[in-house]
């Protein structure tokens, strides 16, 4: 999956609804959701766009959840973009780009003298979103009191514009995401347990750049093409790139191949092209004879307790890394409470 374009306006009409993947070739060609772009090469992410035009059909509240540049926005509007609200408004907040006073007003409005510098009213923007789909982008960085404000909302009750009197009623979908772990959040104080679970009736996770090394070629492929048609990657530099584990994800690739489109010359781009930091930073293949003198068992209890180990014992994180539930990851843990673990050293 890929993200490019310019940022779409707070309030976006689509022309038409699609019900389905645009074809069987969506794989080679661009799709486009509300102004970004995106490719969908891996299975992964042709699995998980299938769950997100399943889960647009639906009025259910959405939180996606995933790493950094990973893609969530875009899930977050494809899910408008297939869903019956398609014609109607999309609008977008960052929660962690405006400080707490400003949030409330932003989302819910004011009068006019509800504070200083309020010379007219003005609406908020549930109201704007009314009908449509109100995305909360970094949902985690929400302060307290407007948690609970949300949360009323959320449960369709009527609210007051900031130094307001009259209440307003909206019909709005509401889609999160987040890149902390709000489970982590609640134990801190820092998340309401009760708007947690009114979020996440239905959660999307997209899948990080590492898990989905399938859309690393195209993805490369699509942003060097932006930038000059006529140039492409070697196939070597492909397999440096998708060697790599990519912590900042699809944007972090953007990045690197845009610093390789401006340094480098020729029509093929190769791996002397690429910045060091990924070419110094490969991840290792494993050695098929070291796999054969171990049992299966051993190697996953050694792959776990390497992974824990990577991430500093957080177990949330091992467990995406693993691609299993923290539930099933502590159940293994304690089936290894007893059992040495075997060294592959």
């Amino acid at each position: 999956m890929i993200v490019s374009g310019t940022e779409a306006n707070k309030k976006v009409p689509a022309v038409a609804c699609s019900r389905g993947p645009e074809g069987q070739d969506q794989a080679s060609r661009p799709q486009s959701y509300l102004g970004l772009s995106a490719i969908i090469a891996s299975q992964p992410m042709q699995n998980l766009m299938q769950l997100v035009i399943k889960v647009a059909q639906t009025n259910a509240t959405v939180l996606v959840t995933g790493e950094s540049g990973s893609g969530k926005e875009l899930v977050a509007r494809a899910v408008h973009h297939y869903s019956l609200r398609c014609t109607k408004p999309w609008v977008d907040l960052n929660c962690g780009a405006l400080p707490e006073h400003l949030i409330e007003s932003e989302l819910f409005g004011y009068e006019k003298g509800a504070f200083s510098g309020a010379d007219s009213m003005k609406p908020g923007l549930f109201e704007a979103a009314s009908t449509g789909t109100l995305f909360l982008d970094e949902i985690g960085e929400l302060d307290i009191k407007t948690q609970v404000k949300l949360l009323r909302v959320l449960d369709g009750v009527p609210y007051y514009r900031l130094g307001g009197t009259k209440k307003v009623t909206v019909d709005v979908r509401v889609v999160a995401a987040t890149n902390v772990n709000l489970e982590d959040a609640i134990q801190g104080g820092r998340f309401r347990a009760d708007l947690y679970h009114r979020l996440s009736a239905i959660q999307v996770r997209v899948p990080p750049l590492r898990e989905r090394v399938e859309d690393i070629g195209p993805l490369a492929g699509f942003f060097l093409e932006q930038h000059d048609p006529r140039r492409r990657f070697t196939p070597e530099a492909i397999d440096v790139l998708a060697k790599y584990s990519w912590p900042g994800n699809v944007r972090e690739l953007r990045n690197v191949v845009t610093r390789a489109a401006v340094y480098s010359s020729g029509e093929e781009i190769g791996p002397a092209d690429l910045p060091c930091e990924i070419v110094g930073k490969q991840i290792p293949a494993v050695v098929p004879d070291q796999v054969t003198t171990y049992s299966l068992d051993g190697l996953e209890q050694h792959t776990i307790f390497k992974v824990l180990a990577q991430t500093g014992g957080h177990q949330q994180k091992a467990a995406d890394i693993l691609g299993i539930s923290r539930r099933t990851l502590i159940r293994k843990l304690k089936l290894y409470r007893n059992v040495p673990c075997e060294s592959v050293a």
